[in-house]
């Protein structure tokens, strides 16, 4: 009886949707911090629901597990390919920022519950973004979601040794590079108020007082709007980059920067602003700040439009 066959079927997919629908904020959070990207993320989470829907069923033991490493093996071919794009990039690359609002009571919405993980605050990101596809997967599938060493090395392609190597490649990146840790948000609001009011009064010491003698500023364009092509090293350095914006696009942060969140930490949205006779057009643009030993030590200043097509604030 092919109706009766029909309504058995849809049930069946109608459970298992239901079933992964529990996961998908888990999915998406695994696919962004293998990624960097939000649309790729949600690309592998798609195509994971989909190889779902037409596995038998029976083969899956735990269905987190598995799903958690069916999304791992469509980054890693998506990392495979990016690599490549990135070659043709101009200037630096920065992660796809994930904005949202300042305050109010913690929501579920899955890119808020996704930013509550420090794994992937910029500053993290930018370090795994230097691995290999390989040593990413693995490092990131075992360290942060607990996935066996042989299941990574069958995503992989490699021993069950390989794999761990890989990880193991990858931990030693990420503690040499040592990545500030999130400040509290009490620090940053502090921290920031107080270099808004040092860029303004102009004063080139007084704002290298609140910078790190390591700072680093990261400007991420892709040549579609203007910002530093090249990082900039150093507490003087950056301090006065920072001033001649300031002076060549009139702005008064203050007055024209809109407070947001920014993969967890507290950043600055800055809208389209025309210029005059006197400063340039300031184009849309994020900027997240990292913070270590009291002072500022990272700008990442994200003004590729093509990754700001989601903020909506």
């Amino acid at each position: 009886m092919p109706g009766a066959y029909d309504a058995v079927v849809t049930v069946s997919l109608d459970t298992l949707a239901e079933e992964f629908s529990e996961y998908r904020t888990h999915l998406l959070g695994v696919a962004y911090r293998l990624t960097s990207t939000l649309a790729d993320a949600e690309d592998a989470v798609q195509e994971a629901w989909l190889r779902l829907s037409t596995v038998d069923r029976s083969g899956i033991r735990e269905l987190k597990g598995w799903l958690t490493t069916v999304v791992g093996r469509i980054c890693l071919d998506r990392l495979r390919s990016a690599a490549v794009r990135r070659e043709r990039y101009t200037g630096s690359w920065l992660p796809e920022p994930v904005v949202t609002p300042v305050g109010g009571a913690p929501s579920e919405d899955p890119l808020e519950t996704i930013v509550r993980d420090d794994g992937v605050r910029m500053a993290a990101l930018i370090v795994l973004d230097k691995l290999t596809p390989e040593q990413r997967v693995a490092f990131v599938l075992h360290d942060a979601f607990d996935v066996p060493f042989d299941e990574i090395a069958e995503t992989l392609g490699v021993t069950t040794a390989t794999a761990r190597q890989y990880a193991s490649r990858g931990r030693k990146a990420l503690a040499d590079a040592n990545p500030p840790p999130r400040a509290s948000m009490d620090e940053q609001q502090d921290l920031l108020g107080r270099f808004v009011t040092a860029l303004s009064s102009g004063d080139v010491q007084a704002v290298v007082a609140l910078l790190h003698p390591d700072v680093a500023l990261i400007g991420d364009a892709d040549g579609k709007a203007r910002t530093a092509r090249q990082v900039i090293h150093g507490a003087d350095k950056v301090a006065r980059f920072l001033l001649g914006l300031m002076n060549r696009y009139g702005l008064a942060l203050d007055e024209v920067g809109q407070p947001v969140m920014v993969n967890g930490d507290l950043g600055v949205l800055l809208p389209d602003r025309p210029g005059d006779g006197d400063h340039l057009d300031l184009t849309r643009r994020v900027s997240v700040f990292a913070v270590r030993d009291g002072k500022l030590t990272g700008f990442y200043d994200v003004a590729n439009p093509e990754k700001l097509t989601r903020v909506t604030l």
